[in-house]
């Protein structure tokens, strides 16, 4: 028996640690290495890591892409970090926000020989602590001794494939709650096993659990759901959901903590201001390294099953939540299209979505 942590709470304690500029050590295939994310980085513990050796600035393959750096490993490209490069010329490469202004990065060197699992599983801890993902990494001799030396994290390779494994959910509680779309709401609060966001379930009316349930997955949007953003369609699909689910007497909206579809509010406001220098919302992704939607809709599929439900009718645009939810085994009888919200300023955006992520607009 043993109180130390185990594989959900080290990766919990690793996502905690890269948020507050701490290194964490990565180990696996025979090789260790310190990583720290770009975004927490300071200038001093830039100077402490450079004095271990020689540095390598991990990206995501997009980022590279705009870069015009040479990704070898795929998904990632390992950036030589030059040995006067300060933290302003790695912010200035890892982070988009200056690239109009100051075009030329490089050159940039990417390494291609030696094995790139340990960046690889930096990039996807920086992503799922809802970071810019990239990440410096320096090699360290002993994983295991450096990270008790220093009082830091220790993780696996072994322990990616828990970042991809959807983390099982509890519920913690719920009650009534009235709302201008129904007096008889109920709202749930489910909360993961690996220290992420809580997610919402509310109910309205008694939904029969033998019948197909109108539900919406909605994403949270902080600027289009409290703000009254023009620039996306997100209030007003949230609203016109709970309406029609209370004109009907009964039906779920699934509230899910996956800002910026998936990204967070901070990148997603980084998205919001490449989108004001002229690239619309799947190139400001991808500028900043991210993939189109990074969104988990598996979240919602076990929550509906956690309520009791195994048939919706699915209030979307959007046929990648049809696909899913019928991967996770749920039976979509219907999908009934939510089209509201278009403004003057979010046509473009509405049309990128239609042209680009296929919904049907």
């Amino acid at each position: 028996m043993t109180l130390g942590p185990n594989q959900t709470e080290t990766l919990a304690r690793a996502r905690g640690d890269l948020r507050l500029g701490l290194p964490v050590v990565l180990v696996g295939a025979g090789h260790a290495m310190a990583a720290v994310a770009v975004e927490a980085l300071t200038a001093e513990r830039l100077a402490q890591m450079r004095a271990l050796g020689p540095l390598d600035l991990a990206l995501t393959a997009r980022r590279a892409e705009t870069l015009k750096a040479r990704a070898y490993d795929d998904d990632l490209a390992r950036i030589a970090v030059p040995e006067g490069a300060d933290l302003r010329w790695i912010l200035a490469v890892a982070d988009p926000a200056d690239d109009l202004r100051l075009p030329m990065k490089g050159p940039l060197a990417s390494r291609r020989d030696g094995d790139a699992g340990l960046h690889r599983l930096a990039l996807a801890l920086a992503k799922s602590a809802q970071l810019l993902p990239a990440a410096v990494l320096v090699p360290v001799p002993d994983g295991l001794a450096f990270a008790a030396t220093h009082g830091l994290t220790l993780v696996s390779t072994q322990d990616s494939a828990a970042l991809d494994r959807l983390a099982p959910f509890a519920p913690v509680i719920s009650a009534r709650l009235p709302m201008v779309a129904s007096h008889a709401g109920r709202v749930h609060v489910f909360r993961p096993d690996d220290g992420g966001a809580e997610h919402y379930a509310i109910e309205i009316g008694r939904p029969d659990r033998d019948k197909p349930v109108l539900a919406r997955l909605h994403s949270a949007c902080f600027t289009g759901d409290v703000l009254g953003s023009l620039k996306c369609d997100c209030g007003p699909q949230l609203r016109a959901a709970l309406a029609q689910m209370g004109e009907e007497g009964a039906g779920v909206l699934l509230y899910l903590n996956q800002e910026g579809r998936g990204i967070g509010l901070a990148n997603k406001m980084r998205a919001y201001s490449l989108q004001d220098q002229g690239f619309d919302t799947v190139e400001a992704n991808h500028r900043l390294g991210f993939e189109d939607d990074e969104r988990d809709f598996r979240i919602g599929a076990e929550i509906l099953k956690r309520m009791g439900f195994s048939q919706v009718r699915l209030l979307t645009n959007n046929p990648k939540k049809l696909a899913m939810l019928s991967a996770c085994g749920l039976t979509v009888v219907e999908r009934v299209p939510l089209k509201v919200g278009e403004t003057r300023e979010n046509a473009a955006y509405l049309a990128t979505k239609a042209a680009k992520s296929g919904h049907l607009l």
